[in-house]
């Protein structure tokens, strides 16, 4: 079941040009860096509430991001909704014809489990879903 937003992705070119607009600007919680090989980005976390603010950039040239950023520029990537059991949401999911990008679920930050949705699906609005590590529900 979705239980609550947990957080919104702006792709962004470089890190370090956006880190001082959330963290000193608007003053959100700066929670850290971390880098995911496997999706070929880093992430520059920010609390605001319960949800969180994801920055991500690229990696390398064939990352995803980069492909998002040289069609479309420095914006919101995607809206991710955490769900208490991801397994099962993707099952109802596709029993609602919606079309996964991800047919199972793949590893994500913090040892988080995501699943993304196909834009064509969610009125053009990429959409992920995904269900944080063991003990850190709250924490997002």
């Amino acid at each position: 079941m979705i239980t609550k937003i947990n957080h919104i992705a702006i792709a962004v070119q470089r890190l370090s040009d956006h880190i001082p607009f959330y963290r000193d600007v608007l003053g959100l919680e700066f929670r850290g860096v971390e880098t995911i090989a496997e999706q070929k980005v880093r992430v520059a976390l920010f609390g605001v509430g319960e949800v969180q603010i994801e920055l991500l950039e690229p990696l390398s040239a064939d990352s995803p991001i980069s492909k998002f950023l040289k069609t479309k520029g420095d914006g919101l990537h995607h809206i991710a909704y955490q769900s208490d059991d991801i397994e099962k949401e993707l099952i109802r999911l596709r029993s609602k014809n919606m079309r996964l990008l991800d047919p199972q679920a793949r590893p994500g930050a913090h040892g988080s489990k995501i699943a993304f949705l196909h834009p064509g699906s969610t009125g053009r609005v990429l959409s992920e879903i995904c269900q944080p590590a063991e003990g850190l529900e709250d924490k997002k």
